[in-house]
């Protein structure tokens, strides 16, 4: 991969740039969510799914019930052991999301100039008179004049599938809006975003909790979404209420923004969190249009330099109904790349899309093109900048790391880990060649029983940009004193020869732990 490395500022021949790109063993570095649904949950759709790049699976708790759920879950299961693909599992929680009900599930009709009520009580009938809400409060929350927007899953800014309401009078818990747009509304939820309005919800309501505590635990998941995240506490309670639960101890927080209240407490959000998603959907309709690119560049820059894997949403909501995604999308995906992505959150694209597997190879497509150009240089120099003297011993063995592949054009890095940070830390870097995290497993015990420690630390190196997953065999020693063909070492190059990402004479740099030190060292195959 690294041997493609260009930069945009070099003098290039133009025509190069239409040559076919080499095939590759690792698609892209940046990673790829795909959220499962209608559209991707046989056996069949998910495998292709992941031989096309999708690395972790998204499981989205705002529709759907547990049992459709974990069936699709139990198929994804079985197409990981058809393609031998590893993929993560992400729980996408409710949160403080404000929904429009209709059990008809009759399409509705919305008239520009005309108006509609928004009225708590679910047990009105929807049509194009009154929307029945799912919360109380709107009324106390909303002003005359404030904006409210309505879509199906999530809000597209299509004009014909979601609209845009203006507060015009609050009557009682009813909320009467004049409509903005002529729309057409279809399904039997549809998103409710008012603009810029603290609602009172909690970030993790009951029925999360719920979800967690049985869905979760029983499928022992990696990585939790959290919805709606608006403050530091959110995260902390998150967290608490997971250590509760044991067999989630481990799973990572992922801080979901959403809203100019969650952008208002980012850094303290930052801080708390494992990482963050961005939720460009309805943060797109808090922002001005002209302040969304700011905001995106500079938490990607902030999630990048705290070492903290950021994923981006919503880039190309065509491919919901077309095989390909328009200019504008294509551009979105490379400039998410450059500007430091960990990973592409794909939502309606794979869940109720027309092309799920196309979509997914596409964008690891724009990815891995977009990588060829990312200048890593600078970005080396900035992040070094960053952090600062004295390094910590971790962060100075991790640059070190990095720096020495790039000099001596190494074909990939082996780090050996048991809790994942130093692989992460080395990823931080971004170096251009794949990062192989040998994940050892290690044996814990409860006083009850005894069990392996490791599949977690794997499966949630995953959704950070360039680290791929191994778990070792915990009988073979991390580093062999005797030479013995069975370490641990000679099993990661065997998988690399094998796989065809590592090659005869090509040089590897390894980073591992000999007692108490840590070790940098350079290793040329041979034949």
């Amino acid at each position: 991969m690294h041997s493609n490395h260009l930069l945009i500022e070099e003098p290039i021949r133009m025509f190069s740039i239409i040559e076919p790109s080499k095939a590759s063993f690792f698609p892209a570095m940046t990673k790829i969510v795909g959220t499962l649904g209608p559209k991707s949950r046989s056996v069949e759709a998910i495998s292709g799914c992941l031989n096309a790049g999708m690395q972790v699976s998204r499981f989205d708790f705002s529709w759907g019930s547990p049992e459709y759920h974990q069936e699709t879950l139990e198929n994804l299961k079985s197409a990981i052991k058809i393609t031998k693909k590893l993929c993560a599992v992400m729980l996408d929680t409710v949160g403080a999301e404000m929904q429009v009900v209709n059990k008809s599930e009759k399409s509705i009709s919305l008239e520009a100039d005309g108006q509609v009520i928004l009225t708590p009580d679910q047990g009105q009938e929807a049509s194009s008179q009154i929307l029945p809400i799912n919360f109380d409060g709107l009324a106390k929350s909303v002003k005359k004049g404030d904006t409210i927007f309505i879509g199906q899953y999530l809000f597209t800014g299509s004009e014909t599938t979601s609209v845009w309401l203006e507060v015009s009078e609050v009557t009682g818990k009813d909320v009467i809006c004049t409509i903005k747009n002529s729309a057409k509304l279809a399904g039997s939820l549809f998103t409710l975003h008012a603009s810029q309005i603290h609602i009172d919800l909690p970030t993790l309501t009951d029925k999360d909790k719920e979800i967690i505590s049985t869905w979760g635990v029983k499928n022992k998941i990696d990585f939790i979404s959290l919805s709606y995240t608006r403050h530091a506490q959110d995260v902390r309670q998150t967290r608490e209420f997971l250590s509760k639960l044991d067999d989630l101890s481990q799973t990572q927080i992922f801080a979901k923004i959403e809203n100019v209240e969650g952008l208002t407490h980012f850094d303290e959000i930052l801080q708390e969190a494992d990482g963050i998603i961005l939720s460009r959907g309805n943060l797109g309709i808090d922002l001005p249009p002209e302040k969304v690119f700011y905001f995106q560049k500079s938490a990607l820059y902030k999630c990048n330099m705290a070492g903290k894997p950021a994923v981006l949403t919503r880039v190309v909501d065509s491919m919901t109904d077309n095989l390909r995604p328009t200019r504008a999308e294509a551009t979105d995906v490379a400039n998410a790349v450059l500007d430091g992505s960990d990973a592409i959150l794909l939502g309606a694209e794979t869940l109720r899309g027309l092309y799920p597997v196309q979509t997914i190879s596409t964008v690891g497509k724009i990815c891995a093109e977009a990588e060829k150009v990312f200048n890593q240089d600078v970005y080396f120099k900035k992040t070094v900048k960053y952090v600062g003297e004295p390094m910590t011993h971790l962060e100075s063995i991790a640059s070190s790391a990095v720096r020495a592949a790039i000099k001596v054009k190494a074909s990939v890095i082996i780090c050996f880990t048991t809790t994942g940070k130093a692989a992460r830390l080395i990823a931080k870097y971004r170096p251009t060649m794949p990062v192989l995290s040998v994940v050892i497993p290690r044996l814990e015990t409860n006083q009850l029983k005894w069990s392996f420690c490791g599949a977690f630390e794997a499966r949630q190196s995953l959704i950070v940009r360039g680290l791929f997953p191994m778990l070792a065999d915990p009988r073979h020693p991390a580093e062999s004193t005797n030479a013995s063909n069975e370490s641990i070492l000679k099993v990661a190059l065997d998988h690399g020869k094998a796989s065809g990402f590592i090659k005869s004479h090509d040089r590897v740099v390894v980073c591992q732990k000999l007692g108490d030190a840590s070790v940098v060292k350079i290793i040329e195959l041979e034949d």
